[in-house]
């Protein structure tokens, strides 16, 4: 080994941990401050928040990275307050103001203008944003000075309700909406059609399927649960299940030991009965044995073909 002491892994621990991000932290760092408290060999998040954004961050832990992907795909909720009469560049408090306007939108103009956004809509991603643009960033040759062309895109939107309107007159919706959906845009695309431009001053997330508030830990409770680095045993019951996160898939229960070794082998086995039949036309499904996840995969003539195996 060169001389060199072999590098500690972690713990295989797996599981996810919904936290309640706050304010002012980066999503990798939130991540990388859960692997640490939990001294895992493995992390990684299901959908960025925004330094400026709080909420609900899915954070996967060893095996449940392999989840990741369904996660992502879930439909999200948040709740987000719109500033009118400005455009900012960053379309959130943290750019500087590039246009005003004294004109404001009465509720009536506010709720008259929703159904517009709601179901596939084409949305432009903000000049800062994480699209690449030939290789880089779109905020990184924002940051430079450059204003590129970002194509538009399809997205999803299930509903955008306004919730009420403050004392100092900003509009506070809550809207649930498919992956790829920016809270930017559209606060920027409504205050352009609303004659008075706008941009978000406070966003939190409260959903991503199947997660919702009532799974939210906090760091404060992760910290009160770490007393030491050799008790984990309060951290990990904070823990949710790794399978938690595919309840969009259908699954098949595993009885036979056989048949669970070959599937943890990476090898397709032949699946019986009505349950199978039921899960024939599903592109991905998930097997379980004794209650543990053993791979998600599809079925192909009669047979279930591992795909990612746990």
């Amino acid at each position: 080994m060169n001389g060199k002491a072999a590098k500690k892994r972690g713990r295989p621990v797996s599981g996810w941990i919904i936290l309640d991000k706050p304010k002012g932290l980066f999503s990798t760092e939130a991540v990388s401050r859960v692997k640490w408290l939990y001294n895992a060999e493995k992390a990684g998040h299901a959908g960025t928040l925004d330094p400026l954004a709080s909420g609900l961050l899915p954070i996967a832990l060893g095996e449940a990275t392999k989840t990741v992907p369904y996660v992502m795909d879930g439909v999200k909720s948040y709740q987000f307050t719109v500033v009118w009469g400005a455009e900012r560049t960053t379309n959130d408090l943290e750019g500087e103001v590039i246009k005003v306007s004294h004109q404001r939108p009465t509720t009536e103009d506010i709720k008259a203008l929703l159904p517009e956004y709601i179901g596939l809509i084409l949305q432009t991603p903000p000049q800062y944003s994480a699209i690449r643009i030939n290789g880089l960033h779109a905020y990184t040759l924002a940051r430079s000075g450059k204003r590129v062309a970002i194509p538009p895109r399809e997205v999803k939107i299930n509903a955008l309700d306004l919730i009420r309107i403050t004392s100092e007159g900003h509009a506070v919706f809550e809207i649930e909406c498919g992956k790829g959906t920016y809270i930017r845009s559209l606060a920027r695309d409504m205050g352009y059609a609303l004659g008075c431009y706008g941009y978000v001053a406070d966003l939190r997330r409260f959903g991503v399927f199947p997660f919702t508030a009532d799974d939210f830990i906090t760091f404060a409770e992760l910290e009160e649960a770490c007393p030491s680095r050799s008790d984990f045993s309060l951290l990990d019951a904070f823990l949710l299940e790794t399978s938690v996160a595919l309840k969009s898939l259908p699954h098949y229960a595993i009885v036979d030991k056989k048949m669970a070794d070959r599937i943890c082998s990476g090898n397709p086995v032949f699946l019986h009965g009505r349950q199978q039949e039921k899960l024939r036309e599903a592109d991905r499904i998930y097997v379980r044995h004794k209650g543990r996840i053993l791979a998600i995969g599809y079925i192909s003539k009669g047979a279930f073909q591992p795909t990612r195996v746990f």
